[in-house]
């Protein structure tokens, strides 16, 4: 699927072209169009949530494998009970501590949502983004919003208008340009569905946070890459691919003590760090 010319940008930095870009991303998505949309953690290619044939159109422009779900994005507590069967205390807890934010709860899917948002499972990923943008094309819509990041499987997530351009250009009908994305990397996403809650994919808000919020001893960090069903993104064996050389430092070692030579430009720590 490509676009007949380059995507159209549209910027967000005045009142009024903020507005104008909610008019036309609405109608787009209204028409079951994919457009790429800035939130506080990446840039999302957002299409309806409720529109099997729009959902669709997101895993093909990506080349993003049908086993792999696709988190959805409301404006408010209504919408996201909207999406699932149940709403436990803790989706409470943790909406009013994190939400909106970069934050994705996991719980069981409401039939009104399609199994392919899911990848065929029972459970859904639900987020309330913080960037006044999404939030007011959600409003303006009025349906959920299906949104993965704006970039080609595989590749790293992108974190302002020009990155989804150079990838995902000549695909679009219309990328959003919100500036630069504040956090950088995905959402949390915490299962509910298990007890104790599980952390499914790493974020901003870390699992020692969840647990005291939750009032639970921990929650545990879980990959289901080996499920018979993925029940977040972010579990299979190929996630982030950087196209460039990386070390892998402990935070206690000094990447400034390093010859400038083999200085790299991004430090991430290790799984085991404290």
């Amino acid at each position: 699927m490509s676009a007949a010319s380059p995507a159209e940008i549209l910027a967000t930095h005045t009142p009024a072209l903020f507005a104008a870009a909610v008019k036309r991303a609405a109608a787009l998505l209204r028409d079951g169009e994919v457009v790429a949309l800035p939130t506080e953690t990446v840039y999302g290619l957002a299409a309806n949530a409720l529109n099997p044939a729009a959902v669709a159109k997101i895993y093909q422009l990506k080349g993003r494998p049908a086993h792999n779900p696709i988190i959805v994005h409301v404006d408010g507590l209504d919408m996201a009970r909207e999406c699932v069967r149940a709403w436990p205390p803790g989706a409470d807890r943790l909406a009013g501590a994190f939400w909106p934010g970069p934050l994705t709860l996991v719980l069981p899917r409401s039939p009104k949502i399609p199994e392919l948002v899911t990848a065929g499972g029972d459970t859904v990923g639900v987020r309330w983004p913080q960037h006044p943008f999404m939030r007011a094309v959600i409003r303006e819509c009025g349906f959920p919003l299906a949104a993965p990041s704006a970039n080609l499987s595989n590749q790293l997530s992108p974190t302002n208008a020009d990155h989804v351009f150079k990838q995902l250009g000549n695909q679009l009908r219309l990328i959003v340009d919100g500036g630069q994305a504040n956090v950088g990397i995905e959402s949390t996403v915490v299962d509910l569905t298990v007890s104790p809650p599980a952390v499914l994919r790493p974020g901003m808000i870390h699992a020692e946070s969840l647990a005291a919020v939750l009032g639970t001893a921990e929650c545990e960090t879980r990959n289901t890459e080996a499920a018979q069903v993925l029940r977040s993104p972010g579990q299979l064996p190929k996630h982030y691919s950087p196209q460039a050389r990386l070390l892998v430092l402990s935070w206690r070692e000094e990447a400034d003590l390093l010859p400038p030579a083999r200085r790299a430009p991004a430090v991430v720590p290790g799984e085991n760090s404290v």
